[in-house]
């Protein structure tokens, strides 16, 4: 199983919501999101349902429950060997178009220059235990 390298969408202002929002979550409800982050770095393109899913336009999610709510994680591939999460939110019936149009939004802004975009979160591992 090929290994993909995880980076955070950097926003023009510097800010990463992904790691705002990962930070805003109860120490449980993160640790099964980080749990399912470190599943995509060790499967990439292979993860599947219920883990994972196609949502449009290049945007998968990450599908994650704790006690009964929804958390999604958008993110999209680059290339064959990075994966970049874009942004996460509380999911109630469907993911919103909104959000998937952020996603995308992103996406296209990565392509255009990745370096400028990737953030990398100091002292994360995907490959053990945080």
């Amino acid at each position: 199983m090929p290994l993909v390298d995880v980076v955070f969408y950097k926003d023009d202002d510097g800010s990463v919501q992904m790691v705002d929002w990962l930070r805003s979550l109860s120490a449980k409800q993160r640790t099964k999101c980080i749990a399912l982050i470190r599943h995509l770095h060790n499967f990439g393109h292979e993860l599947r349902r219920p883990y994972a899913d196609y949502l449009r336009d290049g945007i998968y999610e990450l599908r994650i429950g704790v006690r009964g709510v929804n958390y999604r994680v958008l993110y999209f591939f680059y290339g064959q060997s990075a994966v970049v999460l874009s942004h996460g939110l509380t999911k109630e019936r469907v993911v919103p178009p909104i959000d998937i149009d952020r996603a995308v939004h992103r996406k296209r802004k990565f392509e255009q220059d990745p370096q400028a975009r990737t953030f990398l979160w100091e002292g994360s591992s995907w490959t053990k235990e945080s």
